[in-house]
């Protein structure tokens, strides 16, 4: 399992020197990977165009990139331009974002989301590939080509949390991103629905990348409560308060690894042992836990 971690989305004038700094200690720590989030600050395409192309280079991730605002075909021409800044280590990470979000702030129609993401897939796919679109869908349109210049492909990660999404990453992409995702969960459904699913096509084991809470830390009941707090807002959107459901678990503190170096290790072992090819470290406190969780985030990740 390779490890990684989650960017901040700092703010200020200087807030995309500070994700460059980031992104050089990950390399210099000899983590994997560097992901970054697409929520109401930073645009995170932008901001791992500038701050990578100014870092060491690792994997540079979204986590996740919506859909709904964004054609396709805009979408590919600014993440074939990103791989480039980044000499070709992006990995663009894609998703429907919430009902509350695309119809309440940006006004657009959720009704359909799984045919919406395929059709948007029939777009986009080609594009990242350097090739033509040519799609009449009944949500997504695209007569297009685009001359920017291409790295050879972009890895594409779908945050799918539901069988038929699932299926649909399988299918068409080299694997799923998750956020607030535990254990069970992720062994007892999302791995083996994902992973039977290529199989069944003839296509790679897709990839799995688990993006969760972790603190070292000698409180974990200070740790939990934070992580309770923190993350609360996530217990009440409704596909991942699904997934906490199935992971029998009151919020999303219950699915934060927490606990001394002893605990956390071993908990990073189940999650590897569950599927997850990639785990995405959300690193959430500061001061002398901070410094004990990345310690043993980059223990683990030598190889």
């Amino acid at each position: 399992m390779r490890i990684g971690i989650s960017l901040p989305d700092p703010s200020g004038p200087d807030a995309l020197t500070k994700v460059r700094d980031q992104i050089q200690r990950a390399a210099d720590d000899g983590l994997a990977s560097a992901w970054m989030s697409h929520i109401f600050g930073l645009d995170a395409l932008t901001a791992l165009a500038v701050a990578g192309s100014q870092a060491a280079p690792i994997e540079l991730g979204t986590g996740v990139v919506p859909t709904y605002p964004r054609h396709p075909a805009a979408l590919a021409q600014q993440a074939r331009t990103t791989a480039l800044a980044v000499q070709g280590s992006l990995t663009l990470g894609i998703g429907l974002s919430h009902q509350i979000v695309i119809e309440s702030m940006y006004g657009y129609d959720f009704g359909r989301p799984l045919r919406h993401l395929r059709e948007y897939l029939d777009v986009l796919l080609p594009l990242l590939a350097g090739e033509a679109a040519d799609v009449t869908g009944e949500t997504i349109t695209g007569h297009i080509g685009l001359s920017t210049p291409n790295e050879g492909g972009i890895p594409l990660l779908v945050a799918a949390l539901g069988p038929r999404m699932l299926r649909l990453a399988a299918e068409r992409t080299d694997g799923t991103v998750l956020w607030m995702t535990g254990p069970k969960t992720i062994r007892e459904h999302i791995t083996p629905t994902i992973t039977a699913a290529a199989r069944e096509l003839g296509r790679p084991d897709p990839r799995i990348v688990a993006m969760l809470p972790v603190c070292v830390t000698g409180d974990p009941e200070a740790a939990l409560i934070r992580a309770g707090k923190v993350y609360e807002m996530y217990g009440l959107l409704p596909s991942y308060r699904a997934m906490l459901d199935r992971e029998g678990v009151a919020g999303p503190g219950d699915v934060a690894v927490i606990g001394d170096e002893d605990s956390v290790t071993a908990q990073l072992e189940a999650l590897a042992e569950a599927g997850v090819t990639d785990l995405v470290a959300g690193e959430y406190t500061p001061g002398k836990d901070g410094e004990r969780t990345r310690a043993l985030l980059k223990a683990l990740a030598q190889p």
